[in-house]
């Protein structure tokens, strides 16, 4: 009698053991939910992609070549301005998994970049394995001549180096050709950061839209190559009439929701995913092109 109530009472112990570790093990699920909730939001871009194993998608690289724009400065992340949102882009769209290399230095002119591409060896090999190149050039170019021309500046001081940065352009492209034939390359034009502080200085308006069209009219003669226009994306603000306030005797307000708020000249977070959307466009119009 004594051993049955020994038995007794030793089950319900057990009972009751496996039923607290039932509702611990209950709790630990809901937190688990709760933070996966709460990390991937429903229609977020994440909330698909990160479902993927990585030995089940298609391995992709990028390659990201030119100055401060693909540097990133502007960008308050510090993760690379557009480059990893393009990255991240592709990868959930098209399942594969995005491998981005950043090789952007600010300051650089196309001679620069094309020094380099043409000198460091491992811009050379990521060239070669390269699935899709971006190249941010130009920028610096046009503050050249604005720096060295100061004095006596005019739309025809831009002529002569227009065209020597086509022709070092054109060398780039050649270059990157000669290591990979058949890599798409997207060209990002430039814009006019001026506008905000010179809104009635319509002629560099008038040297921007030039020399993009000289930079388009050079990659157009390329194979598998293509240009990305941002400047009527930015230059202005998103809703496309962000300048400069009116001035009054007290202030003199400059506003651009696309622009980095402490120099009014490199692209903002915001700006940055302008930047994104409009190469992403691009590439889902010509990736299927050979």
């Amino acid at each position: 009698m004594e051993n049955k109530k020994k038995h007794k009472k030793m089950s319900q112990y057990i009972r009751w053991i496996i039923e607290v570790a039932l509702f611990l093990l209950a709790i630990a699920i809901f937190f688990l939910s709760l933070n996966h909730f709460w990390m991937r939001p429903v229609n977020s871009d994440l909330s698909n992609s990160n479902l993927r194993g990585p030995l089940t998608q298609k391995k992709f690289n990028y390659v990201a070549i030119g100055d401060s724009l693909t540097e990133g400065v502007g960008d308050r992340t510090a993760q690379g301005g557009f480059v990893p949102l393009l990255a991240h882009n592709i990868d959930d769209t098209y399942d594969m998994q995005v491998k981005s290399q950043n090789f952007g230095v600010s300051g650089n002119t196309s001679t620069q970049i094309y020094k380099r591409v043409t000198t460091d060896n491992k811009i050379q090999k990521a060239i070669k394995n390269a699935d899709l190149i971006t190249i941010t050039v130009g920028g610096n170019d046009v503050m050249k001549v604005i720096r060295t021309q100061l004095a006596n500046l005019s739309e025809t001081s831009f002529k002569a180096p227009a065209k020597a940065y086509q022709k070092q352009i054109s060398d780039l492209f050649a270059y990157i050709r000669q290591i990979n034939p058949d890599v798409q390359v997207y060209v990002v034009g430039i814009y006019n950061p001026f506008y905000l502080n010179f809104p009635d200085i319509k002629q560099m308006q008038d040297v921007i839209d030039n020399w993009n069209i000289a930079t388009k009219a050079t990659v157009d003669k390329q194979k598998r190559m293509y240009f990305v226009p941002i400047n009527d994306l930015l230059y202005q603000g998103l809703d496309g009439n962000e300048g400069v306030t009116e001035k009054t005797e007290t202030s003199h307000t400059i506003t651009n929701n696309a622009l980095f708020e402490e120099d009014h000249f490199h692209p903002n977070n915001i700006g940055y995913q302008v930047m994104s959307d409009a190469v992403a466009k691009a590439y889902k119009e010509h990736a299927n092109e050979k």
